[in-house]
C-alpha cells in the first residue's frame, strides 16, 4: 500500500473522528424544552377569549401571527382563530405586540415595543403596561407579531448557541455472527438539521444540516485442510462510509442560497476517497405542517481518489448536484424521509454518479424507535480491477433509533 493511499486513509478516518465528535457533544447537550410546569399553570389567572357567537373560552393566549390567534384551552388544545371571529380578547399572559414595520430577519427590536397584559375589543389592542403608562391603541390589521417576550429575543432576534435548536436521529445497528464463517457488520447514521428561527410559524432565516452514515462489514474463514487439500484463510470486507454538511441562507419564504460539502469512501466500489465542495440555489416547493419537498441545483468541484489504481485514475471534476429531499410525517408518529440526487461531471461526462436513500422510523418508547431503510449509490467510473467492480452499491438498514432534540 502506497504513503499517498495510508495518507488519503488517515485524513478519511480523522474527518469522520472529527464528525462523531461533534455530534457526541451535540447529543450530550440535548433535552427538551421546558416548558412551565402544571402547577404554575394552574396558578395562574386563564386568558379568556369572547367569540362574536357569544361563547367564552378561558386558556392561555399563545401567540398572534399575521391576523390569526393561536389559543391554547385544557379542553380543546391549541386552536387558531382569525380576529374576525373575536368580539373580545383578555390577557393575564404578559405580551409584546410588534407591527408591520417590524420584520423578523432584523437583528433588533426597538426599546419602545408595547409590552404587557392587553386587551381586545371593537378591533383595537390596548397593551397595560407594569408601570401603567398610557399607550394609544393598537388597530388589530397593524399587529404582525403578538408574542411573550422570551420568543420575541429568541425567535425574532437571537442566534441559537452551537449546541442549541439541533433536532435529527441516530440510529446503529450490528451483526456478529460466529460459526464456521465468522461475521461483523456494524452501521449506523446521524442526522441533525437546525433551522433558525426555530418556530415553525415564522419564515426562516438560514437552515443547517449535517449527516453521516458508516457501514462496515467483514466475513472471515480460518485456513483448513480436508481430504490432503488445503485452503487458505479467506477475508472479504465491505465499508462505505458518507459525511456532508450543509448551510442554507433564505432570501425568501422559499428560495435560499446554499453551500455545501461531502465525503465518501466506498470500498466496494474502488472509491478511497470522494470530495465534494459546492454551492448552488434551492427552492422548498412543498411546505405544509406533515410534509415538505426541497429542490436544489449547485455547481461544484469534486476530487476523487481511488483505491491502489494506476497513475492518472483519480479525477478532479467540475459538475453539478440536482436533488431533492422529501420529509412526511405519517399515522402514529412515523417519518419518511428520503433523499435522491444526480451528479453530473461538466469535464468528464462519464464520471458522473447517482445516490438514492430511504428512511422510515417507527416510534417505539419516548425518543427510541425502530428504523429501516435504503441505500442507493451508482458510481459510473469506477477504477478498472479483477474482478471487475461493480457500478452500483446497495445497503439494506434496520437497527435501533434515538430522536434527538436540543433546547434552544
Amino acid at each position: 500500500m502506497s504513503l499517498h493511499r495510508n495518507a488519503t486513509i488517515r485524513r478519511s478516518i480523522a474527518f469522520s473522528v472529527f464528525l462523531l465528535a461533534l455530534f457526541a457533544f451535540a447529543v450530550v447537550d440535548v433535552c427538551h424544552a421546558a416548558g412551565p410546569s402544571a402547577a404554575d399553570t394552574a396558578k395562574a389567572p386563564p386568558d379568556v377569549i369572547i367569540f362574536t357567537n357569544g361563547d367564552q373560552l378561558s386558556g392561555t393566549f399563545v401567540r398572534e401571527i399575521g391576523g390569526t390567534v393561536t389559543f391554547h384551552s385544557d379542553i380543546v388544545g391549541d386552536i387558531d382563530i382569525g380576529w374576525d371571529k373575536i368580539k373580545e380578547l383578555r390577557t393575564q399572559t404578559k405580551l409584546a405586540v410588534l407591527n408591520k414595520s417590524i420584520l423578523p430577519k432584523k437583528k433588533k427590536v426597538p426599546a419602545n415595543v408595547p409590552e404587557g397584559t392587553i386587551t381586545e375589543t371593537g378591533d383595537m389592542i390596548t397593551v397595560h403596561p407594569d408601570n401603567n403608562a398610557t399607550i394609544q391603541p393598537i388597530p388589530v390589521k397593524d399587529a404582525q407579531f403578538i408574542i411573550d417576550e422570551t420568543t420575541m429575543q429568541k425567535q425574532l432576534i437571537g442566534e441559537p448557541g452551537f449546541f442549541g435548536g439541533w433536532n435529527g436521529a441516530a440510529t446503529g445497528g450490528a451483526t456478529i455472527v460466529k460459526a464456521t464463517q465468522n461475521q461483523e457488520t456494524f452501521n449506523g447514521t446521524v442526522a441533525l438539521v437546525r433551522v433558525v428561527p426555530t418556530a415553525s410559524w415564522l419564515d426562516p432565516r438560514n437552515r443547517t444540516s449535517i449527516n453521516f452514515t458508516g457501514s462496515y462489514g467483514k466475513i472471515t474463514e480460518k485456513a483448513y485442510e480436508s481430504d490432503g487439500v488445503f485452503f487458505p484463510a479467506t477475508s472479504t470486507k465491505t465499508a462505505l462510509y458518507h459525511a456532508g454538511a450543509e448551510r442554507d441562507w433564505f432570501f425568501a419564504p422559499r428560495w435560499y442560497v446554499l453551500a455545501q460539502t461531502a465525503f465518501d469512501h466506498n470500498f466496494s466500489q474502488g472509491l478511497d476517497l470522494q470530495q465534494l465542495y459546492g454551492g448552488g440555489i434551492g427552492w422548498t416547493a412543498i411546505k405544509k405542517p406533515k410534509q415538505q419537498l426541497d429542490l436544489i441545483a449547485t455547481l461544484q468541484y469534486v476530487r476523487q481518489d481511488f483505491i491502489n489504481a494506476a497513475p492518472g485514475t483519480s479525477e478532479d471534476l467540475i459538475g453539478s448536484t440536482f436533488g431533492l429531499t422529501y420529509f412526511l410525517k405519517l399515522p402514529r408518529g412515523m417519518i419518511f424521509n428520503q433523499q435522491a440526487a444526480y451528479l453530473p461531471s461538466w469535464n468528464v461526462p462519464r464520471a458522473y454518479s447517482i445516490t438514492e436513500s430511504n428512511s422510515l422510523v417507527l416510534p417505539a418508547y419516548k425518543n427510541l424507535g425502530f428504523s429501516v431503510g435504503t441505500l442507493n449509490s451508482y458510481l459510473n467510473n469506477p477504477p478498472p480491477a479483477v474482478p471487475p467492480t461493480k457500478r452500483n452499491s446497495f445497503q439494506f438498514i434496520v437497527g435501533a433509533t434515538y430522536t434527538i432534540k436540543s433546547k434552544y
